[in-house]
């Protein structure tokens, strides 16, 4: 079985203005160590990857804030580097910007992609940390995955994933996509390419914001963009279009993906897949429950005014039931998650760093700034709801400290490539290649 078709592009509508480009497209054209799903790049063919990477040295702007480690992935207009935060020494993921390589479309575009990021703040969201922004390079310093990506784990599940695993995964999407919609953010690109593993924290979140996009109540965008095999039927025909639904037609992708193993629409190339989708033409396989066909079926519908709404889709039965969902506090979202203790803890180690006076750094908590302040108390601030999470879980199951740090694993951690599909507890080491995987969902 071979992998969707998932040709990532934006058509023009009208003038050249109305391109929205994804910036992780634009500078990486092709998929990391993954030469089946070819992207496109700016001018509508095939892009390569690993050419132009950008040389030279880093600028002094970032030095002494950040070690820059490995390479993650590289493309067009930028690299990805694995980093340390000096101060704090945690790994995060820097995103390196040639902006001299950037036209001004691609470049105006960009800016719209961290806009979104910064204010979609979701503890099923990668997070943008900070943004340092010089005369010739940007640099986005972003939360760093470490189990890979959704795709690469369901096409180690040739028949899907079990329900109650596919129903821990999807509730989590939803709530993030949920979260967007409520700010007015439309993501256009949901695709499981899109959606990391953090086996440390036991989730998964959602990334890649090159095709987001505000939008108002009501009104229809014009820009067809996304991915093919994940796009509603509304997006492929060019029409205007409604921004929460075209969402929602990708989320029942992704379920579908989840609990049968492949694309419901996959076909020898983009023409027959196309006319899938535009005839909604799709077959669950018999093994599959009554109530997940029905939420499936309740999204995959050709009319958009049809489609559940996200509202419908969290009230649904089948992911209502379950169980208790899985929650996540980190990233810290407010700085009211911490209590008055530890966020005076948190802001004496900053003073004594020297990062900075206490003064600046409520001043920047205040303005929600997006720089080396800020970032460093989140950080500081993350590690400590770490701490006390475990804390908290080790005195509710005292017996988990029996168990031997190698065989503890989280249930929402993908297990290793030799599992069978019905047991996820087998979750696998951290591994560069993960790393190198959510390299690819930011690129």
């Amino acid at each position: 079985m071979g992998p969707p078709i998932t040709v990532s592009h934006c058509w023009a509508k009208a003038s050249p203005l109305d391109f929205h480009i994804s910036l992780s497209r634009a500078i990486f054209g092709h998929s990391l160590n993954s030469a089946s799903r070819t992207k496109m790049n700016n001018n509508g063919g095939v892009a390569g990857a690993g050419v132009g990477v950008p040389g030279g040295p880093y600028e002094t702007k970032i030095a002494g804030l950040y070690d820059l480690l490995d390479t993650l992935g590289s493309g067009h207009f930028a690299v990805v580097k694995l980093a340390r935060h000096v101060f704090t020494g945690e790994k995060v993921a820097v995103k390196v910007i040639d902006k001299s390589k950037l036209d001004e479309v691609s470049k105006s575009h960009l800016f719209q992609e961290v806009r979104c990021m910064k204010l979609v703040q979701h503890p099923n969201v990668v997070r943008l940390y900070e943004v340092i922004d010089t005369q010739t390079k940007l640099y986005l310093i972003l939360e760093l995955g470490d189990g890979g990506d959704l795709y690469d784990y369901i096409m180690r599940h040739e028949s899907g994933l079990s329900e109650s695993l596919a129903r821990n995964y999807f509730r989590q999407i939803v709530r993030a996509i949920s979260y967007c919609h409520r700010l007015h953010v439309v993501h256009r690109d949901l695709k499981p390419e899109n959606v990391v593993f953090f086996e440390r924290l036991g989730v998964v979140k959602l990334t890649d914001f090159g095709f987001s996009n505000k939008f108002c109540p009501g009104q229809k965008l014009e820009t067809s963009c996304g991915s093919l095999a994940y796009s509603a039927p509304e997006i492929l025909l060019g029409d205007s279009y409604d921004a929460p639904a075209v969402d929602v037609w990708s989320l029942g992708v992704i379920l579908y993906m989840l609990v049968c193993g492949q694309a419901p629409f996959q076909e020898a190339n983009d023409s027959e897949t196309l006319t899938m989708i535009m005839d909604c033409k799709y077959t669950i396989p018999p093994h599959i429950s009554k109530p997940c066909k029905k939420l499936i079926g309740r999204m995959l519908v050709r009319e958009p005014e049809k489609r559940a709404t996200l509202a419908e889709i969290a009230a649904d039965p089948w992911v209502a039931g379950g169980g208790t969902p899985h929650e996540c506090d980190t990233p810290l979202v407010a700085r009211e998650q911490l209590s008055e203790d530890e966020h005076a803890a948190v802001i004496q180690k900053m003073v004594s760093g020297p990062i900075a006076t206490k003064e600046q750094i409520l001043e920047s908590l205040e303005k929600n700034d997006y720089n080396h302040i800020t970032a460093t108390y989140y950080l500081l601030a993350e590690r400590k709801l770490r701490a006390k999470r475990q804390e908290e879980n080790a005195a509710r199951r005292p017996e988990v400290l029996s168990v031997s740090r190698g065989n503890s694993r989280s249930l929402l951690a993908p297990p290793p490539h030799h599992a069978q599909p019905r047991t996820p507890q087998d979750a696998p080491p951290v591994t560069h290649r993960h790393t190198r995987t959510h390299a690819r969902a930011l690129c």
